[in-house]
């Protein structure tokens, strides 16, 4: 089998403030906790000798190999990405950052949704990515505006309900 991957598609570079902390946070979690417990468990599972038969150490090695891996692409992530914490001008049109309730056409339906950087996405906080195809139809629209998306599970019609930055006015 072989080692080569396809290069990942290019993500947009931008990130909330709290995000930017919280890759910070992991990283530091990653490279001052995390992995000084596994080299520590995978020296204690290599003196037990025979390294070939020894599930311990090959599980310990498969973990250290993946922390490393994170705590590289971490490393290099938070160096490119861009911190955006300043309000746009027009705070009813969808901007990076904003709140944004959607009603979807056919059926009714309100969902909110953040629009945040793709290393911060989380479906069930409402995050999704500035890349998504809902977000990238929605930015620059305003309160009552329709739009439509082509999403996974086909077009969907959205009317923007509500935009909120989350800065009280």
């Amino acid at each position: 089998m072989s080692r080569w991957r396809p290069p990942a598609e290019k993500s947009t570079a931008l990130v909330t403030r709290e995000g930017h902390t919280r890759l910070k946070a992991e990283l530091d979690e990653l490279w001052r906790v995390k992995r000084p417990e596994v080299v520590k468990a995978l020296a204690a599972a290599a003196a037990e000798g025979d390294r070939s038969e020894n599930a311990e150490y090959t599980y310990r090695k498969k973990q250290l190999g993946e922390i490393d891996r994170r705590v590289r692409y971490l490393s290099r992530r938070l160096q490119q990405l861009r911190v955006v914490d300043t309000l746009p001008t027009d705070r009813e049109a969808v901007f990076f950052g904003a709140w944004v309730t959607l009603e979807n056409v056919a059926d009714g339906d309100c969902v909110r949704y953040r629009i945040v950087g793709p290393d911060e996405t989380d479906a069930r906080r409402g995050f999704i990515s500035i890349d998504s195809p809902l977000a990238r139809a929605m930015l620059k629209k305003r309160i009552d505006d329709e739009f439509e998306a082509t999403l996974p599970g086909g077009h969907a019609r959205y009317a923007i309900v509500a935009v909120d930055y989350g800065d009280g006015a």
